[in-house]
Formats: C-alpha cells, structure tokens, sequence
C-alpha cells in the first residue's frame, strides 16, 4: 500500500467512526438498528464521483426462502392495524428491509415503542410490528415472499369480509 491509500483508509476509518457516533441515536431494537439516515450510514467509499454507504448488521435473513419486491403507495391516515387483527399478536409477522421515498410512518413494535420514518431513510422492521401513515408515502420493501403473501392475503380478506 501507498502512503497516499493508508491516509485515505485512515481518514475514511475516522469519518465511519464518527458515522458510527450518531448513530448512537438511532434507535436500537435487539442488535439491529430500526431505522437509519442516508446522512448517518457510513461512506466505505467517497471519491470524486462516487459515494458508497454501507450499514452492516442491518436485519438477518437467514432462514428465510425467496424474498420479494414490493412498492407501496400509502395515503396519509392509513393504519394497517385494524388489518392485521386476527394474525399472532395482531401484528404483521413478516420482516421488512426498504426505503422510504416520501412521506412519514409511524411503526409500532410488538413491545408498544414506537418510531417515525421519514422520506430518505432506510429501515428494517422485524416481526411483529403495524404501521400508520402520518404523510403520503412512497415505500420499497424487500420481504420474504411466503411470510409477507400470508399478510397480504390475511388483509386482502379482511378488506372482502
């Protein structure tokens, strides 16, 4: 290695270690941060040209069959828990990875915390968990297929009953 990369590694270890400090206030849920801002996830890669962030540790997929794509498009208001009545803990058993385009959510987890995602942020939501619209939302999901199918289908009959 070059004098000139160990500098670079040195400095991008200091700006992910100062990363690492705010973070701090993300809120925490087992070992694995809930919710996160582009701004805090740490830069592993920052050139001219390029940034590439990476937050290790963010949700555990193992165990889990084939995931799925989802985008959803929520109206301000909407409150998935009447929905989710009826399923273990009337609450949604699937876990979710994704991104928040636009708006604002509220999720609220199994143990009665709550926490408010807003447009930018990436989040993972374990087990157990419902979520109420507090601004038009744009939403990417990544889920595991049979577990967030069963969800939807347990709400779609709700809808039709």
């Amino acid at each position: 290695m070059n004098g000139v990369w160990k500098n670079k590694a040195s400095w991008l270890a200091l700006k992910e270690l100062k990363a690492s400090a705010k973070n701090l206030t993300v809120a925490i849920k087992g070992a694995f941060t809930m919710r996160i801002a582009k701004q805090d996830i740490p830069a592993r890669i920052d050139v001219p040209g390029a940034v590439a962030r990476q937050k290790t540790d963010f949700g555990n997929a193992a165990g889990y069959g084939m995931m799925s794509g989802e985008y959803f498009s929520l109206g301000a208001g909407t409150d998935i828990a009447p929905l989710l009545q009826g399923l273990h803990g009337d609450l949604c058993q699937s876990p979710h990875w994704g991104y928040v385009l636009e708006g604002e959510l509220t999720v609220t987890y199994a143990d009665g915390t709550h926490e408010v995602i807003h447009s930018g942020d990436l989040f993972y939501w374990p087990p157990g968990h419902t979520v109420k619209v507090g601004a038009d939302a744009e939403v990417i999901l990544f889920s595991p297929q049979a577990e967030h199918s069963e969800v939807i289908d347990h709400m779609l009959n709700k809808m039709s009953a």
